[in-house]
């Protein structure tokens, strides 16, 4: 879609004049001069002026058909961020409108974060907020990300990398939800690119060899479509379009195939005048040639969520070869090209009202996320959720349309109608039949949830519900329950502590003593004070000896005569090498469904009467664990105690004799010591060995794992993670 570059503000205006002739061009021309002030004598990485990323983003802007104000903000996307220039100054000059604007793209500055991801996961948060009051945000801040990402060769390549895994993650499926097609389909070429540029050029030269040898090929089949339309007097513009390249490669990723079985290189789309036509265009062409089964979709009768409409096909055409086919009216296809703002380019400040936001359902499930996940690390995880799922479509009793997550279940739909029915959903019927709560919805299905004031959501329900709106009102519900409970535990705790002192709770809390020891230990007050008692956070025994008078001994405890199990001391073992921010008093273990190893990213989870169970932070099983913070420690390896950890290897070798020697020397040299090994053989003469070995830490691994693969005959190995359900 892009063709035109921008090189100066009057090529700007006389753009923005052909698609808006009573734009305000005037305060455009203003934008201009006030951001060529701004950011006079800065230059880009490529040694160009500055002064023309705004203009291009402005030009990105006016291709999307955007009004005068957008255009205005993008321009001015980056004066407050990299200049002296202010909100202020913004306001005062062209109003509150255009300032909401650009405060919306500014980031977030001045702030200490702990890493890149949780800025860049904050600064994301922002624009979800801003982007709920004006669309138009989102949109600037997608225009100011594919100009930097089509200028992306003059950073040092460690940047250019960040920035793309960034792109491809979170803006390119952004501009997919937003319905912009071109822009999605560029940003993740760009991407591919910028993240595997070998491959990237070895597929450019392929797929444009073949699309070559195939022109005449698809300039035949256009030539027959386009006969028979005109014998039928059926409308119809048809025209090739060569597949962008990512998509070919995530097809053959995805498919396992190699190039030479991909045969839709190029599709075929044909852009009618009426919906019904569309209808009988689809039937013509399946006339000539026969569909392929279930390469059939119809986004005209179930749009999809960014309401992109079109019908697709694919045909065994002439020879045989497979020809898909896309067709939709010209209204369809202005919205596959501009997306969202083929909607709401000319509404009153860009806003979405509330009947169009129920369509984008991804944007409300977002918000929400925002308003339940305080956690940066949950909120980016919800926020790709919401953005790369495939979709299916279910239906209510009465017969409207729900959209969710592939794979998701019966709960998961209760959530998307309602909070309390997915709290207290406790059966479900799939087209009149009773089915599992862990049932996955297919395209079609009519579901009727069943409820029961006695049910209530459970822990395991994380386990396999997939929308992001489903797990954080899960999370929410337990993490609730779970005080509540830790409260009423850590009071009983105290109180029987408390007593042994001939002390009263009640008493104690109308005084000020108990605020104090809270606050000595870093809580807001008594309620917290107990609640971390019951998490087992604080120990009872501990708080109620502070609070006994001074000089008065501490009474016999049952806990105290008992055998001496020294809980202050870490296990002999492993555990040693993890220190624990901000806790004391707990028995620590590594937890066996992650196997941690020295150099991975850990988290701490106490476990009452198990004490602390150390995981790693991408660890499956933390997805039903964390929704209670107050659990979550802080911990880290304790470098000043270095010790070993087991580790699973697999290794797939050919089936050889020597290959066990071989791989045993390979990992004593590489100062490992093995504790277990398991061979098993395969019909295809190759054989799988297992080996637990004790390592020090990640770095130590991976020099294990090279120094096995440089074994002639060994195929692959790597390290095994055993991904058992949470205890």
């Amino acid at each position: 879609m892009m063709t035109t570059t921008i090189t100066d503000i009057q090529d700007l205006i006389e753009h923005v004049q052909r698609y808006n002739p009573g734009a305000k061009v005037d305060m455009i021309r203003r934008a201009y001069d006030f951001s060529a002030k701004a950011h006079e004598g800065q230059v880009r990485k490529s040694g160009e002026p500055y002064l023309q990323h705004p203009l291009a983003v402005a030009e990105i802007m006016a291709a999307l058909r955007l009004d005068v104000p957008a255009i205005v903000a993008g321009l001015l996307h980056d004066t407050v961020e990299d200049t002296i220039c202010t909100q202020e100054q913004i306001e005062e000059e062209f109003g509150k409108d255009i300032a909401r604007l650009v405060n919306g793209v500014t980031k977030i500055g001045k702030i200490h974060f702990k890493s890149y991801e949780e800025k860049q996961a904050e600064n994301f948060r922002k624009m979800v907020i801003s982007m709920a009051d004006d669309i138009r945000v989102i949109l600037i801040k997608l225009a100011d990300r594919l100009h930097n990402m089509r200028t992306l060769e003059h950073l040092d390549p460690a940047q250019q990398k960040k920035i793309a895994q960034e792109t491809i993650e979170i803006y390119a499926p952004l501009a997919n939800r937003l319905g912009i097609g071109w822009m999605r389909a560029e940003l993740e070429d760009l991407c591919f690119k910028a993240l595997n540029p070998d491959v990237f050029a070895t597929l450019s030269e392929r797929v444009s060899k073949q699309v070559e040898e195939r022109e005449q090929y698809i300039l035949e089949v256009i030539g027959i479509v386009r006969g028979k339309l005109a014998e039928h007097g059926l409308v119809g513009d048809v025209a090739g379009r060569p597949k962008h390249l990512y998509s070919v490669y995530q097809k053959m990723e995805a498919q396992e195939i190699s190039f030479e079985e991909v045969y839709d290189l190029t599709a075929i789309r044909v852009i009618t005048d009426t919906q019904m036509n569309c209808y009988a265009i689809m039937g013509l062409i399946h006339s000539l040639w026969r569909p392929v089964p279930g390469r059939f979709k119809d986004y005209i009768g179930v749009p999809k969520s960014n309401h992109y409409q079109s019908l697709h096909t694919t045909v065994a055409g002439p020879k045989g070869e497979h020809v898909e086919f896309q067709i939709r009216t010209r209204e369809m296809h202005r919205v596959a090209e501009e997306g969202i703002a083929a909607h709401w380019t000319y509404k009153e400040g860009g806003q979405i009202d509330e009947q169009e936001k129920t369509v984008f359902t991804w944007l409300r499930q977002l918000l929400e996320s925002h308003q339940d996940l305080t956690d940066n690390r949950q909120f980016m995880e919800s926020v790709k959720l919401n953005l790369y799922s495939d979709v299916v479509y279910v239906f209510t009793p009465k017969g409207t349309v729900k959209e969710l997550v592939k794979g998701s279940t019966p709960i998961d739909f209760a959530y998307a109608i309602h909070t309390e029915i997915g709290d207290h959903c406790n059966g479900a019927k799939v087209n009149g039949k009773m089915a599992p709560l862990k049932y996955q919805l297919r395209n079609g299905d009519a579901v009727e949830i069943l409820t029961s004031p006695a049910q209530v959501p459970h822990k395991d329900w994380l386990k396999f519900v997939k929308t992001p709106r489903a797990k954080t009102k899960i999370k929410h519900w337990l993490r609730v329950e779970e005080g509540k409970r830790s409260l009423e535990l850590g009071k009983r705790l105290l109180e029987r502590e408390l007593r042994r002192h001939n002390l009263s709770l009640g008493t104690l809390l109308k005084t000020a003593r108990l605020h104090e020891i809270a606050e000595e230990s870093g809580l807001p007050g008594p309620e917290e004070l107990m609640t971390a008692i019951g998490y087992g956070r604080l120990s009872a025994i501990h708080v109620s000896n502070r609070l006994a008078p001074e000089g008065q001994a501490a009474p016999p405890s049952p806990v105290q005569d008992a055998p001496e199990k020294a809980p202050t001391k870490r296990p002999a073992g492993d555990e040693k090498s993890v220190k624990v921010k901000g806790v004391d008093d707990l028995m620590i273990r590594l937890s066996k469904c992650c196997s941690p190893v020295p150099g991975d990213r850990i988290i701490g989870y106490i476990t009452r009467g198990r004490g602390l169970t150390i995981h790693t932070v991408d660890c499956p099983n933390m997805d039903a664990l964390d929704y209670d913070k107050a659990r979550l420690v802080e911990v880290d390896w304790d470098a000043a105690h270095p010790g070993t950890v087991p580790v699973k290897i697999t290794t797939l070798t050919m089936d050889r004799p020597g290959m066990l020697a071989n791989i045993s020397a390979a990992i004593t040299n590489a100062d490992a010591n093995i504790s277990r090994a398991e061979i098993t053989t395969r019909d295809d003469r190759k054989a799988v060995l297992d080996f637990i070995v004790e390592i020090q830490n990640t770095a130590h691994l991976d020099r294990i794992l090279k120094a096995v693969e440089s074994i002639q005959g060994v195929l692959q190995a790597r390290r095994v993670r055993t991904w058992q359900d949470a205890k």
